[in-house]
Formats: C-alpha cells, sequence, structure tokens
C-alpha cells in the first residue's frame, strides 16, 4: 500500500476556491472520448500475441460490439439533444454535435485498426491454423458450385428485394444489406437477408474425403455469397454490382408513464418501436462508389458525420461466431475455480455461513457455491423465505431454477425483476412470465429507476430464532457470466445485516418510500452522500495523522461531485489510487488538483467487474464492496448497494489479494495519462512482471486462508 504523497500546503489550498476552480471544464475528460479510448484498449487485445488466437478473434468482436452499442445508444442521445436544440455541455464543456465530431475524430483511426489487425495479423494467423476466410472468387469449381446449391436451398428464401423507393423502416439494425446496382432502368435494388436463420460465415462443403482428413475449414461471408449469386435474385438482369452497406438504429426505448400506464405492456410498445428507431450510423465498404453512397445516405437522412467506410468486411461482431469452433488449442486454457471444502453440496452449507462470513471473487472462486446454497435452500425444510435481485439471466438458469422448486415446496420466494436491462428487455419479460407460473412473487414495476443491485436473502428457521443469510455482489445471478466477468459476493449471517436486507426487499417489493440504513448503503437516497462524507472523513483524518489512503476498483468514474470530492482530498495531500476499467472523466496530474490521483486500467481476459472501494480512515479502515459504480445513473436514477465489509480478516485479505494486486497489475494495465490517452504499463528493471488476473488464478482461494476453522465444522 503506497504511504506517501505530494504534500498540498495550507498555502496552496487556501489559494484554490475549491467550488470555482473544480468545476473548470479543463479539469475533466468527455465521457464518450473516454469510451472510445477504453474501446482502443480493447482493440490492442486482439492484437496481443499473448492471448490464443481464437481469443484474440473474440476482442476484435468485442471492439465492434461496443462501437455498435456506442451509435445506438450514446450517438442516439446525443442526437435527440441537437433535434431538442438543447445547450446542455457535457462535463468538459462541449456540446451534443462538438461531442458527436469529437468521437468521429477518435472512432475513424480506430475503424482502420480494427480492419487493419483482422485483414493482417488475424486472418493470416487463422489460415495458418487451417481456419480460412476465403473469397468466393478464390474457391474451386466444385466449392462454389457447392455454395451455389446451398444460396438456392437455404439463403433466397430468407431473401427481401427492396426498390428505389422502399420504406426506410423496413432495413432491421446491424443488419449488412446489399445495394444491388447495373439494372437496366438506371435504378438499384436492396438485398437484405435475416441472419438470425443464415449465419454471417458460410462455410465451405467439404466434398472430399481428403479435405475432411486436412482438417481445413474454410468460410466465406455471406454477403460475398449473395454478390456471386445475384443471378439467382434477378435472372432477368445481367452485370449487377452489390455494394455492402450497414445501418445502425437508435436502440433506446422511450416510455411514457402515467398513471394509468400498465408498465409491462408499455415496455413491450417500446420495444416494438426499437426495430424502427431512427437511424445514427451508415456503414459503407470503401469500394462503395459516391453516387451509391449518397442515395443510401439521403434515403436515410444521414448526414456524412454519421456514415463510415471500411476497407474490408462490415460487422466484426459477427466475427464471434469463429470464436464457437471446437478448436480447445487456439482458446484460453481452462482451470477449475477454487470452492472452499466446506462450501461443498456435501456441507451443511447454511451451518458453515453461520460460523464466519464468506468472500468469493468469481470466475476464481466457483458460482456454483451460490446455485448450491439456493438449491440446499429449496429443499431444506427451515427455510421460510428466499428474496433476490435479477437483472441479467442466463436462458436456462439453475438459479431460476431453484427457485422454481423452492416455490413448489411452499417457500415465500420473492424476485425483482428489473425489466429495463439494455438488451435483455424481452428475455426479463419472459423470465417474469414463467417465475409467476411458478407461483413466485416477480415484481417489475419500476419506471422510473433501475434495480441494478444484486442481492439474495434466505430467512430460515433455527430453533427458536429467525437467522437471515445475505448475499451482496457485483455481479448477476448468471452462470455462464460467472465464468468471464471479475465479480466480488459476500456472504453473512451477520443478525443486523440481514434484518436491513430484508427490510430493503420489503420497501421494493412494495413500492414504499426508501430509508436510510446503518449497515447498507442504498442509492439514489443516501449512497452518494455516503460516499461524499467518507472522502471527507479521510481529509480530515489526514489533517490529523498525514496517513490518508483511498482506493477504488470499478468500472466507470464519472459523477462529478464525487470526481471533485477526489480532487479536494488530492489537494489536501492523500494519496489515491483508481482502477477504473472503462470511461473515467476524472483527469489525473494536474499540478496542485490531482498530483496525487493516479489511474489504471486493466482490460484482459475477464472482464472486470468488481466494486472495492477503499478508504485507510487511521487505524480503521473501511472497504466497501456491492453493484454501484461512481456514475450519474448509478448515484440518481437506480437502486445500487455498497456493503461495508464487517469482518476485518476479511477486509485485509481482500485489500492485498484482490484490490493490491490489481492496482500493482504491470502486465495488462494501461495508465491514464493528463492529456486523457492511456499509456501502456510496464515493469521497472527491479519489477517482476503481474499480470493480475494471471496471479489470481494461480493464487486463486488464497482469500479463504486468513483464518482456521473451528472443529467441529
Amino acid at each position: 500500500m503506497p504511504t506517501t504523497a505530494k504534500s498540498a500546503t495550507k498555502k496552496d489550498r487556501d489559494s484554490l476556491s475549491y467550488e470555482k476552480n473544480l468545476d473548470n471544464p479543463q479539469f475533466y475528460i468527455n465521457r464518450e472520448l473516454s469510451w472510445t479510448r477504453f474501446n482502443a484498449r480493447i482493440l490492442e487485445e486482439a492484437q496481443d500475441q499473448w492471448h490464443p488466437l481464437l481469443e484474440r478473434v473474440k476482442f476484435i468482436a468485442i471492439c465492434g460490439s461496443n462501437l455498435d452499442e456506442f451509435f445506438m445508444t450514446r450517438i442516439a442521445r446525443l442526437l435527440k439533444k441537437i433535434n431538442k436544440n438543447s445547450a446542455e455541455r457535457s462535463i468538459d464543456g462541449m456540446t451534443a454535435m462538438e461531442q458527436i465530431m469529437a468521437t468521429r475524430k477518435e472512432i475513424l483511426p480506430l475503424l482502420i485498426k480494427h480492419v487493419d489487425c483482422w485483414k493482417n495479423e488475424l486472418m493470416p494467423a487463422l489460415s495458418s491454423e487451417d481456419i480460412l476466410i476465403r473469397q468466393f472468387k478464390q474457391l474451386t469449381d466444385n466449392a462454389k458450385e457447392s455454395l451455389r446449391e446451398y444460396f438456392q436451398t437455404k439463403v433466397l428464401p430468407q431473401i427481401q428485394v427492396y426498390t428505389p423507393d422502399f420504406d426506410g423502416t423496413a432495413i432491421e439494425n446491424l443488419r449488412v444489406c446489399l445495394c444491388v446496382v447495373g439494372f437496366e432502368d438506371g435504378s438499384y435494388r436492396i438485398v437484405e437477408v435475416s441472419t438470425e436463420q443464415v449465419s454471417r460465415l458460410i462455410e465451405v462443403p467439404k466434398k472430399t474425403y481428403r479435405q475432411i482428413l486436412e482438417g481445413q475449414i474454410e468460410f466465406v461471408f455471406l454477403e460475398d455469397l449473395i454478390d456471386n449469386c445475384l443471378d439467382m435474385c434477378f435472372p432477368s438482369q445481367k452485370n449487377l454490382v452489390a455494394y455492402p452497406f450497414r445501418l445502425t438504429r437508435n436502440g433506446e426505448i422511450d416510455i411514457s408513464i402515467n398513471e394509468s400506464s400498465d408498465f409491462m405492456s408499455t415496455l413491450k410498445k417500446g420495444l416494438s418501436n426499437r426495430e424502427k428507431g431512427f437511424p445514427t450510423r451508415l456503414e459503407f465498404d470503401k469500394k462503395t462508389p459516391r453516387p451509391v453512397r449518397e442515395s443510401i445516405a439521403t434515403h436515410f437522412s444521414l448526414p456524412g458525420f454519421l456514415t463510415y467506410e471500411f476497407e474490408g468486411p462490415l460487422g466484426l461482431v459477427d466475427l464471434w461466431q469463429l470464436h464457437k469452433l471446437d478448436r480447445a488449442d487456439l482458446k484460453d486454457k481452462p482451470f477449475l475455480p477454487s470452492i472452499l471444502p466446506l462450501l461443498t453440496p456435501e456441507k451443511d452449507l447454511f451451518k458453515t455461513i453461520s460460523k464466519r462470513d464468506i468472500v468469493l471473487y468469481h470466475p476464481y472462486d466457483g458460482f456454483e457455491v451460490i446455485i448450491d446454497l439456493l438449491k440446499e435452500a429449496a429443499q431444506d425444510k427451515g427455510v421460510e423465505k428466499i428474496c433476490i435481485t435479477m437483472y441479467r439471466m442466463d436462458p436456462k438458469s439453475p438459479i431460476v431454477d431453484a427457485l422454481i422448486t423452492a416455490a413448489q415446496n411452499n417457500k415465500k420466494v420473492t424476485a425483482i425483476v428489473e425489466l429495463k436491462a439494455k438488451f435483455d428487455e424481452e428475455n426479463n419479460i419472459l423470465l417474469v412470465s414463467k417465475l409467476k407460473q411458478a407461483g413466485i412473487n416477480a415484481v417489475y414495476n419500476f419506471p422510473n429507476l433501475k434495480i441494478h443491485a444484486k442481492l439474495c436473502l434466505i430467512v430460515r428457521k433455527e430453533k427458536k430464532e429467525i437467522v437471515r443469510y445475505a448475499h451482496f455482489g457485483s455481479g448477476n445471478y448468471n452462470a455462464i457470466t460467472a465464468k468471464i466477468y471479475g465479480d466480488i459476493g459476500y456472504l453473512t449471517a451477520n443478525r443486523d445485516v440481514g434484518m436491513e436486507l430484508e427490510e430493503l426487499f420489503y420497501i421494493l417489493a412494495n413500492g414504499l418510500q426508501e430509508k436510510e440504513f446503518k449497515h447498507i448503503m442504498v442509492a439514489p437516497k443516501t449512497l452518494k452522500n455516503e460516499i461524499l462524507n467518507r472522502i471527507d472523513r479521510e481529509i480530515e483524518v489526514h489533517k490529523k495523522t498525514g496517513k490518508g489512503y483511498i482506493a477504488f476498483k470499478l468500472n466507470n468514474l464519472e459523477e462529478k461531485d464525487i470526481i471533485k470530492a477526489l480532487y479536494q482530498a488530492s489537494m489536501a495531500g492523500i494519496k489515491i489510487e483508481l482502477n477504473v476499467r472503462a470511461l473515467c472523466c476524472l483527469r489525473p496530474c494536474i499540478e496542485g488538483i490531482s498530483d496525487n490521483i493516479s489511474v489504471i486500467s486493466i482490460v484482459g481476459r475477464f472482464l472486470e467487474h468488481a466494486r472495492m472501494y477503499f478508504f485507510q480512515n487511521a487505524d480503521t479502515p473501511e472497504l466497501l464492496i456491492g453493484s454501484s459504480d461512481m456514475m450519474t445513473r448509478n448515484l440518481k436514477e437506480r437502486v445500487e448497494v455498497l456493503f461495508s465489509v464487517p469482518d476485518p480478516q476479511i477486509r485485509q485479505t481482500i485489500l492485498q489479494n484482490m484490490l493490491e494486486i490489481h492496482l500493482r497489475d504491470n502486465v495488462k494495465a494501461r495508465k491514464l495519462l493528463p492529456d486523457g490517452t492511456y499509456q501502456k504499463v510496464t515493469p521497472k528493471e527491479d519489477e517482476t512482471g503481474l499480470n493480475s488476473q494471471f496471479w489470481l488464478i494461480q493464487n486463486r482461494g488464497i482469500w479463504h486462508e486468513y483464518a482456521a476453522y473451528t472443529p467441529d465444522m
């Protein structure tokens, strides 16, 4: 843990009016620009040969997916502000249009790197591993014939053709289409095909035993196949030429709620409108002639600053398909997660948790512990009630199965389901129906707030008392993402904590007014002030002892008041270390303002998703864990929960074996510079390289060794 910081003299502090000076836009990094730089760091992982090949392909697909979501959400919101003539400015003083242009300036070179990585690094590497991405014209005559047969039977029935007067709302979001020119009347046609029915990458059939024996897999892109089968689409036409394009639409759901509205029906209506959301981006192949680009852009009423061109395939998000190939030799080496012996199904999990609190760090710890606990609760005769929050659930969720079993066994089960979880709305609507059919009290009517907290409570009658088993986490109760997200969880049977959590569930389930709690911090009512109060407390402690220290690990840091408070702590001489995975609006290393603050970002094999907030607080340190980032939406528009770790030994092991390990990463970490760009961290001459995620795999479970178990357990 760092012990030194640049001390701010009284003269330095007195010369600054906090409220006036800390509002200076130059002290902040634009949110949208910070996000584009996060995506650049993801692309760097696709270029990193340390990763197995198909994992590099995964990262380039993630980069494409993130760009899609950026235009569906962030650019869409900025366009709405422009249309409303909004004078609102960003934290760094930019208008909506200025932000669109600034992000475009950074996205354009990112796209060049994106395509270059695919064409010049990944494609050749895949080819050397017998995974070949071909152009149709490169194939043998037999392969071409086989693919044309496939096109006629599988693809052609799925094709929709539009004439030049087509309804612009008909073209679906993120669908690669073809603009076909060369018709005798001088017009064009739009060809669209559903990739829900046909894969974007079409595998070339193997015709000979030799091909099968060699084990090569060949693919062509769907649009390339269509381009070479235009004679089947338009039999009476010759010399047609096709140019691919891809449209992005607004993905935000506009929901208008009044007292007579049914929230479920209103949300369903909003989802249906999403399919026809206004256009936010057009992507073209670089070879597309200007008149064709202008014609399509005009049809969708999109200006030039919302059009982008590629020298390669559009929609690289579809490369996820390659990651599904059965090539374990080209993927990350699997490992068995740690499971504490006393947390196996053969043991009495309730007895274990009643004797000591337990911290879990997924995926290094097995998520099976949570699944087994709920399975045991579903069958246990003493369990009376189970409450849980649901945000993003896996399709065949063992958690949901356990809850249904519990309801069948006459347990009172309440599930707080967030219907507005972005792009999971339809799944959660179906989930509510499934839960209700099973007799579970599925609560979902939260039109003005998102329930983002990750909480579970099991109420059990033991002898003559009621014991409450609580789980606080940063991750969803999702068995799939628990294997790829780095999330922290905490199990406790603490009486006071359990009672507060039970009361919170009662408030949520019954739509009651929020209240303040002693042991848990809940947004939007108290969480922001609790964080601000702790920063202020650290400043006061530092003035007296000189031992102030703050360390945060989170996904995003954007909330201005929190950033200002951290600046004030830095100005008071407190050392502050931040591990912010994605966007960060705080600008570090500003002389006299943030020169005691360092910020790193880690992008690696697992998605860093845990939230930890540490305050040295002299001799009584405090560590908060839970679901909340430091963003306006988390602190004002969502129900979030942070929990102060009560066990000092667990607090210490989290600090030493989780938080500090990430802060010391000098292999995957990128350091945020004052200008808002990032620089790769490298080991110093006297340092050993530390890849935090690799260390956590190698040392998984070390955080369970902090105390001996009692003999009778």
